[in-house]
């Protein structure tokens, strides 16, 4: 099975680094990722001192597998370098936006995928980290991206200290639509979740969280509403602060 149809993420890691050659080679495959306009409007900051780590862990949350793995890599939307550039040309840029931001942010996520592929092909785990944008402006301090510049994705990258088993994915028919758009009736919505619904692994989950069933495990205990609101707004003020909402 290829990389991509293996992938698993990795949560425990070994303390064995990764080699400078092979990170390059790594990285670079994630500057060969497609892009807006061969804009390449995104940075990757690579983190592997222990202190700047530390500060790291502790904005994702404390997640242990941010000290354990050896390499962290920030991915940014990134209009700083760009702009600074189109100015050293007397080009004044326009891209002061939410638009350009979402530009950006997409050319940083293809990296990042690419980059995932490409170290799993090389024997290494990764996990994404999803707490990015929560403490955006916290993980702008410790980094010290200026403005123009927003983090949009962790990953963690290092040599596995475990083998989880796959995790389940929805059936393609859930997530695929063909010519256009095709509309979910409460029966195709039963048939595609059924299999996640009835697994005795998800079974655990609700029983533990003391809900009454999927769906409420995701929307009451995981993603609320509140929180959503909360670091909705958290980061409204970062992408402000950071120069990308202009009307």
């Amino acid at each position: 099975m290829d990389a991509i149809h293996s992938h698993k993420s990795i949560r425990k890691y070994k303390d064995t680094p990764i080699s400078g050659p092979i990170l390059q080679h790594i990285l670079q495959a994630g500057s060969r990722a497609s892009t807006t306009g061969n804009m390449q409007v995104y940075s990757i900051v690579v983190t592997t001192e222990t202190s700047l780590k530390e500060q790291l862990w502790e904005s994702h949350f404390k997640q242990p597998m941010v000290k354990q793995a050896p390499v962290i890599l920030t991915f940014c939307a990134d209009f700083n370098r760009f702009n600074r550039w189109c100015e050293q040309r007397d080009a004044k840029p326009g891209y002061n936006n939410f638009l350009s931001f979402i530009t950006a942010a997409i050319d940083a996520l293809l990296a990042a995928q690419n980059v995932a592929i490409a170290a799993e092909t090389q024997g290494l785990g990764i996990c994404y980290l999803g707490t990015t944008t929560y403490m955006a402006q916290r993980i702008i301090d410790i980094l010290k991206l200026p403005k123009g510049v927003v983090p949009v994705t962790t990953i963690v990258l290092g040599h596995p200290d475990e083998t989880p088993e796959l995790t389940d994915r929805l059936p393609l028919e859930a997530i695929v639509h063909y010519e256009t758009y095709q509309d979910y009736t409460p029966e195709t919505i039963d048939q595609l979740y059924s299999e996640k619904e009835t697994s005795e692994f998800y079974k655990k989950i609700i029983a533990d969280s003391g809900t009454q069933n999927l769906a409420e495990v995701f929307s009451q205990k995981r993603y609320t509403q509140a929180d959503n609101e909360h670091f909705s707004r958290t980061l409204l003020q970062v992408l402000a602060a950071q120069g990308f909402m202009q009307q």
